[in-house]
């Protein structure tokens, strides 16, 4: 199916940041949000962002130009839709005013019009109910902010037809996106599901007293790379956004137990930087890069959440949801990982992976059991790049 006029539902920070990425690859695009101040400010950054990018030369004055001039603003919601192949929802994350917002379109949009909805964890299944069309409801995932991101993650609902998911991963392709495949409707997709359950058994662990959180932020930074650290980087994004996810979680997923950690920061209104505290201060509530001494990494394994990490990863594997390549290919663009979960894996070792599983389930319960096709890999002698094949092949 031909794609020529899109409508993004939302000027926010994804909102406008996908209107951006559209009218650049050269889509008509309908901006709509519920207020003009809105809709004028997420103008206001597109155009901010369109020059940074000419000045810095990724395009061309005149592509900025007509980048503009392919974008047009309304609070309507039938306006914005009613002449399009393809709207983008970016609204808050809430299921609620989600079902409500795709049951108005889909009496506004043409009948051959893709729904597709920008949710980093929500069901599309349940989106899809509240409209005449779910076989033409996706998912479609970016990360923030858009305009810079290259992944996008793209989700087929229990009734999603494969003429909708593929015009969408066509489409974002032509966004200049590097697009994974979600095959199935669970909860935190890819990205997600992967890297929230190992934060979280983290989170437990500084919750039981076991360690600090700077005795884990400087062994991120020292140890495994991470320039912001694990609870640094909460605070840079802000505990809120990771919050609602792993509430979002919580509810969805057998066994995840949400941390009260997270609950407790945000009852407290200590989200982060924005708030000028976080799991660490910020006096102009601007950034700071944690300045912790080597000494206090020494107690911490680094790589605790990736052994979680890892286990998720080969459960989605396992139950077809996405390919080793879809898998570590999000891992990579959409956390800026030097290296994918699996590759990772492959690495480490699976027999030591699977070591650590084992130790956490003892001590944390059975949501960190092996998962069963790190065990085979165990029993075949798969262990990955020590034996020249895990994973992958070496």
């Amino acid at each position: 199916m031909e794609i020529k006029k899109i409508a993004v539902l939302g000027a926010g920070l994804m909102g406008h940041g996908i209107t951006q990425v559209a009218a650049t690859a050269g889509f008509e695009v309908n901006m709509r949000d519920i207020e003009e101040r809105f809709l004028s400010s997420g103008m206001e950054k597109i155009k901010w962002s369109l020059g940074k990018f000419a000045q810095k030369g990724r395009i061309s004055e005149e592509d900025s130009k007509k980048a503009l001039e392919r974008i047009k603003t309304t609070v309507s919601l039938e306006e914005a839709t009613k002449d399009v192949d393809f709207v983008i929802e970016a609204i808050p994350e809430n299921l609620k005013l989600k079902q409500q917002v795709f049951k108005e379109i889909d009496g506004y949009a043409p009948s051959h019009a893709i729904l597709a909805t920008n949710t980093s964890a929500l069901p599309i299944t349940e989106i899809a109910v509240a409209t005449n069309r779910p076989e033409k409801v996706v998912g479609m995932h970016f990360f923030s902010p858009p305009q810079m991101m290259r992944l996008c993650e793209v989700i087929r609902g229990d009734k999603t037809s494969d003429e909708t998911l593929n015009t969408t991963i066509e489409l974002g392709k032509k966004f200049g996106k590097e697009v994974v495949l979600c095959k199935k409707d669970i909860p935190g997709f890819i990205a997600n599901r992967i890297t929230t359950a190992g934060s979280n058994l983290v989170a437990w662990m500084v919750y039981n007293g076991e360690y600090t959180v700077e005795e884990v932020d400087a062994a991120a930074i020292h140890k495994a790379g991470m320039p912001m650290g694990m609870f640094g980087l909460m605070d840079f994004v802000g505990i809120d956004v990771g919050g609602s996810v792993a509430k979002f979680m919580d509810e969805r997923w057998p066994g995840y137990d949400m941390c009260p950690l997270l609950k407790e920061k945000i009852e407290k209104g200590e989200l982060g930087v924005k708030t000028g505290k976080g799991f660490y201060t910020y006096p102009e509530r601007r950034w700071v890069p944690l300045d912790l001494p080597l000494e206090k990494a020494e107690k911490f394994d680094a790589m605790t959440s990736n052994y979680v990490n890892v286990n998720v990863a080969a459960e989605l594997l396992r139950e077809d949801v996405a390919t080793a390549e879809d898998i570590d290919k999000s891992i990579k663009l959409g956390f800026n990982a030097p290296i994918g979960i699996l590759e990772l894996a492959d690495t480490i070792g699976i027999d030591v992976v699977v070591s650590k599983l084992k130790e956490f389930e003892k001590k944390y319960g059975p949501f960190y059991k092996p998962s069963p096709l790190l065990e085979e890999m165990v029993k075949k002698g798969e262990l990955g790049s020590k034996t020249g094949k895990g994973f992958y092949k070496y």
